[in-house]
């Protein structure tokens, strides 16, 4: 699959025994697990134009756009060059490729039609595939990419203005010109929920919400504020009739900039192409979104859809992760043998392979359950309860993954240069943004109260392995004490059973035996996997010539 790389002289060596680059691949066709996944839940059909789009995503020439993304900041100007107040962001040229890329190819609105509703099944298995192989090149900008796609949800509730912003966001195309929204081709959605004093704790919010006429004036500030190059936010803010949603949107309706004062943006560990920033409100323009004192269920509507994309996209990091391994150790020799032959390594990818069958397998699934919702309650409670379990355990595996893959490439996995450092620092976000861990288990525990959603877990339990039957127990009866440990354990078991539809019986048999039925070792490479499963699970990873 990859040539050699070429030997290079130097005044005293030649560069030998060196990996090629990892470019040039299909994100699609190279990926048994996905591909198995994606037809499994419903959406075999869309095989050659998610392979068309893996060939895209996977040139040499994406992934030096996504290098060049996240080296060259976001820059805030809160100025223009008159000293006019306009609050911009400027991002490098390769960040406005990514977002022309992916909103050409529907990641911000495919599952959605132009009046507002969700669109068929398989929709969500379909962005889905697509928003994993993106993250794989370049996480960052899928920020505002799933913002917009989630604020969708929640603007339902207010079909008049629903109906003059959704078929401008479903569109298609990118238009990052600073300018009123309704004067665009096509425009994007941020949200800013938390503030300094509350955090998650909304409820403590302090911004206000003072009705004026048909709007609102807003005064107040968010600690963080998403994706602040958009054209309209969701946000919250106390209105006299308690905690409310709103709609922000940067120009007010007769044209001029409207009362967003942007602070600066955050500096973070990873996610270093897409900006985040503290902002005040200085008696903002804003349309109410729901019903007075309904702020956290309306907004609720968005947050499911973004928990579900942390979720993918922490998925596609480790995949790119195991792949960036894997292609490693083929091609390096090590004491007069390949890596990929030596046992112990191979114990290690061969182990992490099998950590990655359960998750891609468990997103798609979750995808599915989503595209269903609406027309299947047994569907609809699958999202519910399992949507804050995958986040928490896809997510929350994310970082450890990455820097397992980091160590097999040696001390070259450590330099810059090469891609693991990036995926290493952008793996821990998704399992803060949206709802930290903590968070994802007491939602778990408030679904586990409602009698479809505890018999669900029995299900699952008994479709992953009679002696799983246990498990299911427990996990019913989780309290707030041992919740992060049985809501991991219900995550296994969804993965299991996701496995049993769409990997062979052998990957799913060896999931549940060395991840369900008993625990696994807490380092990779200690699950004790036959040979042959070892040599199957490798490749479906990178398939060899």
């Amino acid at each position: 699959m990859f040539p050699q790389a070429p030997r290079s002289p130097f005044d005293t060596h030649e560069v030998f025994n060196q990996s090629p680059p990892f470019e040039n691949v299909d994100l699609f066709a190279s990926d048994t697990p996905l591909r198995q996944a994606v037809a499994a839940n419903g959406a075999g059909d869309e095989a050659a134009a998610l392979s068309e789009f893996g060939r895209q995503w996977g040139t040499a020439a994406m992934f030096t756009l996504g290098r060049q993304a996240n080296e060259n900041t976001p820059r805030l100007h809160i100025f223009d060059p008159k000293g006019f107040r306009r609050d911009t962001v400027e991002f490098h040229p390769a960040y406005h490729r990514f977002m022309e890329q992916s909103m050409a190819a529907g990641m911000h609105a495919s599952t959605w039609t132009e009046s507002g509703k969700h669109a068929p099944p398989p929709a969500e298995v379909v962005r889905a595939a697509r928003f994993y192989m993106a993250a794989q090149v370049e996480t960052g900008h899928l920020c505002p990419i799933t913002m917009t796609r989630a604020a969708l949800a929640p603007l339902a509730a207010e079909p008049a203005l629903a109906a003059q912003i959704v078929p401008r966001v479903v569109a298609g195309r990118y238009d990052p010109a600073f300018r009123p929204w309704w004067e665009k081709s096509g425009m994007t959605l941020g949200m800013g929920m938390t503030e300094k004093q509350g955090g998650t704790d909304v409820r403590a919010n302090t911004t206000t919400a003072t009705r004026e006429g048909d709007a609102y004036s807003l005064i107040g500030h968010k600690w963080f504020f998403s994706a602040p190059m958009s054209d309209a936010f969701l946000v919250l803010a106390q209105a006299p009739g308690g905690l409310s949603c709103f709609l922000l949107p940067r120009f007010r309706p007769d044209g001029t900039v409207n009362a967003l004062r942007f602070q600066r943006l955050k500096d973070k560990l990873g996610n270093r192409s897409n900006a985040s920033s503290e902002v005040e409100f200085t008696g903002a323009f804003a349309w109410r979104v729901g019903e007075e004192g309904a702020g956290v269920r309306t907004i609720l509507q968005m947050v499911q859809l973004t928990r579900l994309d942390c979720a993918i996209a922490s998925a596609g990091l480790m995949r790119m992760a195991l792949a960036q391994a894997v292609h490693h150790c083929r091609h390096r020799s090590v004491f007069h043998k390949p890596l990929y032959d030596q046992p112990m390594m191979r114990a290690v990818l061969a182990d992490m392979a099998l950590e990655l069958e359960g998750a891609v397998a468990l997103a798609m699934r979750l995808c599915r359950a989503f595209d269903r919702a609406a027309e299947d309650a047994s569907e609809a409670a699958y999202a519910r309860l399992l949507t804050p379990a995958v986040k928490y355990w896809i997510c929350k595996t994310a970082p450890a993954f990455a820097f397992e893959a980091m160590e097999c490439l040696g001390g070259n996995g450590y330099v810059e240069e090469n891609l693991l450092p990036r995926l290493y620092r952008e793996a821990p976000v998704n399992a803060i943004w949206e709802g930290s861990g903590n968070v994802m288990c007491l939602d778990v525990l408030r679904a586990l109260k409602g009698e479809q959603e505890r018999n669900l877990v029995a299900a699952l339990a008994r479709a992953a392995s009679a002696g799983t039957l246990d498990a299911a127990v427990d996990i019913a009866s989780a309290t707030e004490v041992d919740a992060r440990s049985l809501v991991g354990r219900l995550a296994l078991l969804a993965a299991a059973t996701a496995l049993r539809e769409s990997a062979p019986g052998a990957v799913a048999d060896a999931f549940v035996r060395t991840r369900v039925a008993r625990p696994r070792g807490a380092l990779y490479g200690s699950a004790d996997l036959a040979a042959a499963t070892a040599d199957a699970l490798l490749q479906r990873v990178l398939p060899e010539d």
